[in-house]
């Protein structure tokens, strides 16, 4: 039976640019380091927080290639592969180099709203054609639909490479009803760093992170801690990050932990169109928060 890799802290790993718009991968490598030192179980690449739909074919294949190499094998690695045209993703799939790829991330259609039956049948041909384990992502506050539980259940039940989904419905009820109906080898993986504590309380195995960009060593330690069931030391941890976990979003995702790298002076401030950084007001209330937390 194949088992789920991807357990733990997971970071969404962003994409730094340079003032030029280019990608900084002195900066990035930087990055792939800080976080496997400090606790990073593995890393998700080209993911939202990436901004890949913002990167050409040429720069996604090259990133692959580079962070394949970079990370060697240390920690496992995931990959987005995802869409609104399920013909083309199963294309990708079958035709693409998947050496050194451990996991694809596959999010629900975007714009098109696909009722359950289609979210199904299109997870289904991705199943089918995917030559490595496949892990879906619900995630309705960007795609504009939700993935039921009992849809989410039908797949893991029906097809043995769908090996977890990243929850990110924010719908506590729905999460708890796919961890308590779900197939041994099926697993629920947090994609909301706020919410990762109490979900891990529940039964998920761990969290595809943004703030871990930023704040590896911290935010593996609570996730270690809930999941061996030690959860008055992770709650302190939670708790002293709940106003950064606001802070990481208010003005949209990936500003405000590129806005947190760069006031620890790991990256240039930079997005790219349509997304822009943060607002000063943010940018000033997150560096505050982390002289507080004497975090630079």
């Amino acid at each position: 039976m194949i088992r789920n890799k991807f357990r733990g802290l997971g970071i969404a790993l962003i994409t730094p640019f340079k003032a030029d718009g280019s990608i900084d991968y002195e900066a990035l490598y930087r990055l792939v380091e800080y976080q496997i030192a400090n606790g990073a179980d593995f890393l998700c690449i080209m993911g939202t927080t990436a901004e890949t739909p913002c990167l050409t074919a040429e720069e996604r294949h090259h990133l692959k290639n580079v962070l394949v190499e970079r990370v060697a094998g240390r920690v496992p690695l995931m990959m987005g592969c995802g869409g609104n045209c399920t013909m083309q993703i199963v294309e990708d799939l079958k035709s693409y180099d998947w050496t050194g790829i451990d996991g694809v991330l596959s999010v629900c259609p975007m714009y098109n709203k696909p009722s359950q039956e289609g979210l199904y049948q299109h997870f289904a041909a991705i199943a089918k054609a995917s030559p490595v384990p496949v892990i879906l992502y619900n995630v309705p506050g960007r795609t504009g639909v939700n993935m039921s539980a009992e849809t989410t259940l039908r797949l893991a039940r029906d097809f043995e490479n769908i090996v977890a989904i990243k929850e990110a419905s924010g719908n506590i009820t729905q999460m708890d009803d796919i961890i308590k109906n779900k197939p041994a080898h099926f697993d629920v993986i947090s994609g909301d760093d706020g919410i990762t504590f109490p979900l891990i309380t529940l039964g998920a195995v761990g969290v595809i992170s943004v703030i871990g960009n930023a704040l590896p060593a911290e935010f593996s330690r609570m996730v270690r801690l809930a999941l061996k069931g030690e959860y008055a030391p992770a709650l302190v941890i939670h708790h002293k990050f709940a106003e950064l976990f606001k802070l990481l979003f208010v003005d949209g995702n990936p500003a405000g932990v590129k806005a947190m790298l760069h006031a620890m002076g790991m990256i240039e401030n930079q997005l790219r169109l349509p997304l822009v950084p943060t607002r000063l007001k943010t940018m000033e209330s997150i560096s505050k928060i982390l002289n507080d937390l004497h975090i630079r």
